[in-house]
């Protein structure tokens, strides 16, 4: 008696833990981006709350309005992390011979920069306003330049040490100083009053996003499989 076969499903290539992180970004970033947009009463409000009484804070301790001042347009600004970028990328031509890793992260960064700048333009959202201010910043508000330039270029770096196996002291080390620079931008924008606290949320969410999308890019098109690692028999 004839069976009759039955096809096969399709192969589904296995779901990684980038994958994973890609969509754990992908989807309250999305979320976030839709309220912002429609201009959510609810974080409309919070935001409101926050920048308030963060505003009184700036005036009431100048000298930390100061130093936090320095160090978003000096040590966490935008320029300088693309420096950093810049020079991740030098290192890797001139250490490794990685001219597709590093061409690799340009375009990660440049990519971010551009996503960023086309949702300050869509959307459109205007930044606080004081009568008192204690710092000054132009262009629309949402998403932080600042918060998500430091989210993708350190995270990228961190990413790249443990790439090239680092030291465990060194990897931690550097997690550790690029999560308090990455906090602390953030807290600087909103501190500072040119940034609702959502403006720095968005940046977070998103540039948490490029860097898994990028990581992933990486692992299918040009990451080393075992099967490339170990020679075929003949």
């Amino acid at each position: 008696m004839h069976t009759p076969t039955v096809d096969a499903p399709p192969h589904r290539p296995p779901t990684t833990r980038t994958d994973r992180v890609a969509a754990a970004f992908a989807v309250p970033s999305v979320l976030l981006l839709v309220l912002v947009a429609l201009s959510w009463g609810p974080l409309l409000s919070l935001d409101e709350s926050i920048a308030d009484t963060t505003h009184r804070w700036a005036v009431d301790e100048p000298g930390i309005t100061h130093t936090f001042r320095v160090l978003t347009d000096w040590v966490w600004d935008p320029v300088t992390m693309r420096l950093l970028a810049a020079a991740a990328a030098f290192w890797l031509v001139w250490r490794h011979r990685e001219w597709w890793l590093a061409v690799w992260m340009a375009v990660t960064c440049a990519v971010g920069t551009a996503v960023q700048q086309g949702l300050k333009a869509a959307v459109g959202r205007e930044r606080p306003a004081w009568p008192d201010p204690v710092d000054s910043a132009h262009y629309a508000a949402y998403p932080s330049g600042h918060a998500m330039t430091a989210t993708v270029v350190l995270g990228l770096l961190v990413w790249l040490l443990h790439r090239y196996g680092a030291g465990r002291v060194v990897v931690r080390t550097a997690l550790a100083v690029a999560v308090v620079s990455v906090v602390g931008v953030g807290v600087t924008r909103i501190w500072l009053g040119v940034h609702w606290a959502s403006d720095v949320l968005g940046g977070w969410l998103l540039g948490g996003l490029a860097i898994a999308l990028a990581v992933l890019t990486y692992e299918k098109w040009h990451a080393p499989t075992r099967t490339d690692r170990v020679p075929t028999r003949t």
